[in-house]
């Protein structure tokens, strides 16, 4: 298959490449892959919904880099000194960032209370009410998307900045990615709204009443911004000759610290990345409706993917494998 027989292939797919917008590939710092569907163009941007936990990661990262958290390992509470913790409750006090990372943090609840969370008026306040429990720090595994946001309360109070700024300033704007501004409106509607329309969105980040940008889906990206935040990873850490994040938290990000179940493919995780296969310096960042960046350092390959909402598609790794790497050759 060529890359005209593949376009014609998307294009015409009635199955899980139907909600395909764009694919775009860099091999060796160069751009060999770019192409669109459903009316979309290069410069467009998407909701790569769980994409944004992969991108939240290297912002931990880059704090730590920084020394404005001291490493994986320090204590939640010590970014919210004024929290009110409640009466009776222990387990909060030992929770980590790396539990955050790894998600094995605990949480009192057994599926995420998104309304509660998300017509609160602040999203992080809400969650943290939420972490810990009776059970403990058990080192299980509990996917959360809602638990992700105290990631953005602690890259805030850490920093003394917006998480979307810091995140500017410091990977977006280097990697010539374009500025990202805060959505805004969060209302039940409006959320609603941005999970299922299908249109073309801007260099947008969805974001709750205190202007804190969502630390679990809600980036909007194009294919070629998620393939160039590959390709940071596959040049660990580097982009024109300048350091953005340090190679070692990236080995320590794509390191696996957990092997997972059936559910989720039984893939590697690390931190907020999956590792897809033992054995292989393949990576990605992964979200709901095939959006993905894929990292094979391998072969020096970085793909970004998007699609606009169709729910329950995790086939995409498995499809640039079989499909997109083939053509670059």
């Amino acid at each position: 298959m060529n890359k005209e027989q593949l376009h014609r292939f998307i294009s015409e797919s009635t199955g899980n490449e139907s909600n395909i917008c764009q694919i775009y590939a860099i091999k060796g710092g160069k751009t060999v892959f770019d192409d669109c569907w459903r009316g979309y163009k290069t410069d467009d941007s998407v909701n790569v919904n769980s994409v944004t936990k992969g991108v939240m990661s290297l912002l931990a990262g880059i704090a730590i880099d920084k020394g404005f958290i001291r490493d994986v390992d320090q204590k939640v509470l010590d970014f919210f000194p004024d929290y009110q913790v409640k009466r009776g409750e222990k387990t909060i006090y030992d929770v980590t960032v790396r539990h955050l990372l790894t998600m094995t943090a605990p949480y009192k609840y057994r599926s995420e209370p998104w309304t509660k969370v998300c017509t609160s008026g602040d999203w992080t306040l809400a969650v943290l009410d939420l972490l810990g429990g009776r059970k403990g720090i058990t080192g299980e595994f509990k996917y959360a998307t809602l638990g992700i946001q105290i990631l953005t309360g602690i890259i805030e109070n850490a920093t003394g900045e917006k998480c979307i700024d810091f995140a500017n300033r410091n990977l977006f704007l280097p990697l010539g990615i374009p500025e990202h501004f805060m959505h805004g409106d969060s209302s039940k509607e409006d959320q609603f709204d941005f999970f299922m329309n299908k249109s073309p969105r801007k260099n947008e980040w969805y974001s709750d009443p205190m202007d804190r940008v969502t630390a679990g889906w809600g980036l909007c990206s194009s294919a070629r911004d998620l393939a160039k935040l590959g390709e940071l990873v596959v040049n660990d850490g580097m982009y024109n000759r300048k350091r953005i994040i340090s190679e070692e938290y990236l080995k320590d990000m794509t390191a696996s610290h957990l092997k997972l179940g059936e559910r989720f493919g039984n893939m590697n995780y690390g931190y907020l990345w999956y590792k897809p296969f033992d054995g292989r310096d393949v990576f990605a960042a992964i979200g709901d409706s095939g959006n993905i960046i894929y990292v094979n350092k391998e072969q020096d390959v970085s793909v970004g993917m998007t699609g606009t909402f169709k729910p329950l598609i995790f086939d995409r790794v498995e499809f640039i494998e079989k499909r997109i790497l083939p053509v670059l050759e």
